[in-house]
């Protein structure tokens, strides 16, 4: 089960790592002041990385929790 809890943390990690470079992603295309079609585009690109990032990070935290309680 000790495995399960890292590799469930090291999961989690890579989901928060992922919901940073949204943030910096979404930050950098608003100080570019883009147009509004091309700042609607890149945000959809961004809102699609930020939800596999999300997911990544509640399995990694799903895996933590059950490596936990099967522990």
């Amino acid at each position: 089960m000790q495995g399960l809890i890292w590799a469930g943390a090291a999961l989690t990690v890579v989901g928060l790592i992922g919901l940073g470079y949204c943030i910096l992603r979404a930050a950098r295309a608003r100080r570019a002041g883009l147009d509004d079609a091309a700042m609607r585009a890149e945000l959809q690109r961004v809102v699609a990385i930020n939800l596999g990032a999300v997911g990544v990070s509640a399995l990694g935290l799903a895996a933590v929790v059950t490596g936990i309680l099967l522990g």
